[in-house]
């Protein structure tokens, strides 16, 4: 088991865009923590992660940093007692830049938290007071010199670009607020519309303008431009990263390594089942406490395992490892990619295929003709 994922799914309050599963019941944080802890316990004892050494534990949410320092104490706790951890193993806590007080950072730098994922999203305040986000521009900046100075130094900023209104320029200069930081690792993600969001409410009522896609396309391309001179590895469509800082615990994802996902909404991947808890923390709470989890499992076939591979590998600077599909799979997927590589959206290149720069820009379309149906 090469990795263990902790959903915390608290929030302070909500944005607009999330589409991940969160609540704002701060009083249940207690009770959350130690029904993790439980599972963690009993996901051990059913011989989940056997005798593997953990590389990889990644907190999650949600807004982990809203856990006070002596409740992340009592999952790393429980983590070290429970699992193998390999002694130099990538340790990442996502934060939010208004929870990273010098006391806060203090903390943490006595944890085994060694790298930080901090949600900044974008320096345009209006454009931050526009996702309902709690910082503002100066504390993202205030946040990575405070996380610096407790000695953590291993920081990842997250950016947002295709806001309603925002420009070209807008974003480059996001960019280069981002670059003034000197992060390790910048992940960006267009802003996406998802069901049941507020944002979702917004743009169907029309009240927000849609980003044009051509649009889209040059934010992107800039990205790619203004990052990769700067000397970042842009090594998933993404994700961006200093030499040797790569995300360990992602990577695993698009690697399809297995990992184990603990607590509400967590999802776990051991090569033949995939298994997603019940996203409903009260429900959570009581099956773990009652000793019955929630939870629904997926058993994986070769075709699906096939799918799996083609929509995580494709997404990274590799690709796909041609050698590791059988026959049946390898055939199929080369003849469904020759119009992608006379159109130049794929490239063969020894062993592997994979998305050139233009076909960055299309990869689902491209991912959704080479699965198997």
């Amino acid at each position: 088991m090469a990795g263990i994922y902790i959903h915390i799914p608290f929030c302070s309050s909500r944005c607009i865009y999330c589409g991940f599963y969160s609540t704002t019941a701060l009083e249940q944080r207690q009770r959350y923590v130690d029904a993790v802890v439980k599972e963690l316990e009993e996901r051990k004892s059913q011989g989940e992660s056997e005798d593997e050494c953990i590389g990889t534990v990644y907190l999650g949410g949600g807004t982990p940093s809203q856990l006070t320092p002596s409740q992340l104490q009592q999952l790393f706790d429980a983590i070290h007692h429970t699992y193998k951890v390999e002694t130099d193993a990538e340790i990442t806590m996502e934060c939010n830049p208004d929870d990273i007080t010098v006391e806060y950072a203090a903390a943490l730098s006595q944890l085994p938290v060694n790298r930080v994922s901090m949600g900044a999203q974008t320096f345009s305040d209006e454009r931050l007071r526009f996702l309902r986000r709690r910082h503002t521009s100066s504390q993202v900046t205030q946040a990575v010199d405070t996380l610096r100075t407790a000695g953590i130094g291993n920081v990842s900023v997250d950016l947002m670009y295709g806001f309603p209104g925002e420009t070209l320029n807008d974003w480059t200069d996001d960019i280069e607020a981002a670059l003034a930081l000197d992060a390790e690792h910048l992940s960006a993600y267009c802003l996406t519309i998802e069901e049941g969001t507020p944002l979702y409410q917004m743009f169907a009522s029309d009240t927000a303008p849609i980003c044009e896609e051509e649009l889209e396309r040059q934010m992107y391309e800039a990205l790619i431009d203004k990052l990769t001179a700067a000397g970042y590895e842009h090594y998933e469509i993404s994700n961006f990263a200093k030499p040797g800082y790569r995300s360990r615990h992602n990577s695993s994802y698009w690697n399809g390594t297995p990992y184990l996902g603990i607590g509400a909404a967590a999802h776990s991947y051991n090569l033949k089942s995939r298994r997603w808890n019940v996203a409903d923390i009260i429900k959570y709470m009581e099956g773990i406490e009652q000793g019955h989890p929630r939870f629904e499992e997926e058993k994986i076939d070769n075709d699906t395992r096939y799918n799996d591979t083609v929509t995580v590998a494709l997404r990274t600077c590799e690709g796909i490892d041609l050698k590791a599909l059988s026959p049946k799979h390898r055939d199929y997927c080369l003849r469904n990619a020759r119009r992608f590589l006379d159109d130049h959206l794929l490239e063969h290149a020894g062993d592997y295929l994979r998305l050139t720069r233009r076909g960055l820009f299309v990869s689902d379309m491209v991912m959704s003709e080479l699965i198997w149906i």
